[in-house]
């Protein structure tokens, strides 16, 4: 096995996903190209890693000082909703915005569709506006300009980066909101080479692996996670080392030095993910990259999606288990839906399908395919199969990734409501039979893929009127509170939002959420940084649908 120290490298930036893919084709181009490529027969280590330090990778997140608790933590969390900008007082604010970056009007948008299409998604079906203007700076200062300015005015502060958020996080403010848009954030600020082998050129990836078109920012704004995280683990490992962020009241703060690790304090990078750019917003982040490793993709098929993830849970608990970089679920709906799309050479037998990625050396391989082979046998499997050439391997991964497209192209007319829940991997065989039933009774078209190794799986939801709709809120509901009894999460990864505060106190207990409020309101008197995100019943709270199930 290879292994490597920590590399740093700076970035400013809002990346696609880094992958070790988007690193080959040179999407960062100051490193090198050897350094950081891999291929469909190559994965990454958990037990060594480099660092990247990203600047301006966009996602505003949290940022906090914890200060707030000598004597915060006992007051009251429900105050009156904040009083924002005026209309005069707006168009002040987006004056002095034009000002501060000189006139430039790329960097200064009041562009009808482009606060529209910055405010809401095609994807996300909560309360969203237009926001008033959309800034994008290209560094750190730029950031404390926007800043300063919003809360001179009282202006809401929404960060934008991928736009693939879900759960309504990049919606705009009805009284009127700055956008910051990150895009421009992108450039890699350093490389430190003295800090790993790179000269040796073991190839290297950021094994943090959401949807196509996430961003840095955004998946630390979200906690993310992805198809590697049953092997790496999510966004609050170790992947993000520190960060600099820009508060509320204009400061910049970096978390922590580029130490490998520090007990010196809280961990206030910690703080930022997960909260979805309520406390600040991030300008640069250290990340730390793990080596590459020989990977071989596998695939197996059942006759029901319980003897599948059945058969994982026990592959597991086996000695080989620490080779297994990614279990992905997709169910017969989801494979009839990829055949059907037209976007595969070869059409997969329709029956409920686990994808494996195996890595390790090829001694290590060959006798975790021997246990997974028989194990997945014993669970009834039909078929088991390794793709037979690297780019075999990586289309059949690939096919994975064409779930949303899938899935709408299998009812005409259609969209899709994309939501997710994650509960131990104990209980998952109970929820993905509960929810399937349920969505079969309720008459909701839908597929299911998932990351069945560490419990959480994502229900694609389609539907093409409003009654339709309905229906798949109503279900939405059901699963998260079926997820929430077996001592679940509402969301394993793509975050809160506005789509998933309803449920926020049911699950952490009221005691947490009011710990979480009194964080913000220290860090934020104002609320100016993304409200109504996050923290349920917290000033202009656009709340989500409610349901009446009695």
């Amino acid at each position: 096995m290879h292994s490597a120290r920590a590399s740093v490298a700076r970035f400013r930036l809002s990346l696609r996903p880094i992958t070790s893919k988007s690193l080959t084709r040179s999407r960062l181009p100051v490193l090198p190209s050897r350094t950081l490529a891999t291929s469909a027969s190559t994965t990454p280590s958990r037990s060594s890693s480099s660092q990247l330090i990203y600047g301006g990778i966009i996602g505003g997140l949290t940022a906090g000082a914890l200060s707030y608790l000598v004597g915060q933590y006992n007051q009251t969390t429900n105050s009156t909703v904040p009083s924002y900008a005026s209309p005069q007082e707006l168009k002040q604010a987006i004056a002095e915005l034009q000002d501060a970056f000189g006139g430039d009007k790329n960097a200064v948008s009041t562009d009808p569709n482009l606060v529209k299409t910055h405010g809401s998604s095609e994807n996300s079906y909560h309360p969203a506006s237009p926001h008033s203007v959309v800034v994008r700076p290209k560094s750190t200062e730029d950031v404390v300009k926007v800043v300063n300015i919003a809360r001179k005015y009282k202006v809401p502060l929404v960060p934008y980066s991928g736009a693939t958020s879900l759960e309504g996080h990049f919606s705009g403010v009805a009284s009127g909101s700055i956008c910051v848009d990150m895009s421009s954030m992108d450039r890699i600020i350093s490389i430190n080479e003295a800090d790993s082998d790179l000269d040796k050129g073991i190839p290297l990836f950021f094994p943090l692996d959401p949807g196509p078109g996430a961003t840095i920012g955004g998946m630390i704004g979200t906690g993310c996670s992805g198809t590697n995280a049953v092997r790496y683990g999510t966004a609050r490992a170790e992947w993000f080392l520190n960060i600099t962020a820009v508060l509320p009241n204009g400061e910049v703060i970096k978390t922590r030095s580029r130490a490998r690790k520090s007990a010196a304090g809280f961990d206030l990078t910690k703080l930022f993910i997960g909260a979805e750019g309520t406390l600040g917003i991030v300008t640069e982040v250290t990340l730390r990259l793990a080596p590459v490793l020989p990977t071989k993709v596998a695939m197996a098929q059942f006759p029901s999606v319980e003897h599948a993830v059945s058969a994982v849970q026990e592959i597991l608990r086996t000695a080989h288990g620490s080779n297994i970089q990614c279990i992905e679920l997709l169910d017969d709906h989801m494979m009839q839906a990829i055949n059907n799309a037209g976007l595969i050479d070869h059409p997969y037998p329709v029956k409920d399908t686990l994808f494996f990625k195996i890595q390790g050396d090829p001694a290590a391989i060959e006798a975790t395919a021997e246990v997974v082979k028989s194990i997945v046998k014993q669970h009834s499997s039909s078929r088991f199969e390794f793709a037979r050439t690297d780019q075999e391997a990586e289309d059949l991964w690939q096919n994975r990734k064409y779930a949303l497209v899938s899935s709408i192209a299998s009812l005409p007319g259609s969209k899709c409501w994309t939501t997710d829940v994650c509960v131990p991997v104990s209980k998952l065989p109970q929820l993905v039979y509960e929810t399937k039933k349920d969505l079969s009774e309720a008459g909701v078209h839908s597929t299911i893929v998932g990351h069945v190794g560490d419990g959480n799986f994502h229900a694609l939801l389609l539907f093409r009127d409003d009654h339709e709709l309905e229906l798949v809120n109503q279900a939405v509901h059901r699963l998260v509170h079926r997820a929430l009894d077996l001592e679940g999460t509402c969301t394993g990864e793509h975050g809160v939002g506005l789509g998933k505060k309803e449920y926020l106190t049911r699950e952490l207990g009221e005691s947490t959420v009011e710990l979480m409020k009194t964080i913000k309101k220290a860090v934020d008197p104002l609320n100016i940084m993304n409200p109504g995100k996050l923290y349920p019943g917290l000033g202009h709270d656009s709340s989500h649908p409610k349901h009446d199930h009695s």
